[in-house]
């Protein structure tokens, strides 16, 4: 078998930063995530407020196409449609 070569020390001062960087980096993303998290609640209750209002409106026009519907059918089957 080869010989293994031992491995290189690392200076301290790259251990250093390494470890500083990844810390810095960890923090980051907390705060990053806490600031991002705080606007998306917000926006998730603007649209929870819109989607009642679109909710209702969708409602009134699914009835209108159906009594539309219904009105057509009525007059391919040659009956008369209700008012």
């Amino acid at each position: 078998m080869a010989d293994l070569v031992a491995p290189v020390r690392v200076s301290p001062l790259i251990k250093f930063s390494r470890w500083s960087l990844l810390l810095l980096g960890v923090s980051y993303g907390a705060i990053r995530y806490s600031s991002l998290s705080k606007k998306e609640n917000a926006n998730r209750e603007i649209e929870a407020k819109q989607k009642a209002i679109r909710d209702v409106k969708l409602a009134q026009e699914k009835e209108r196409l159906a009594k539309e519907e219904l009105a057509e059918l009525a007059r391919a089957a040659g009956v008369e449609p209700l008012p």
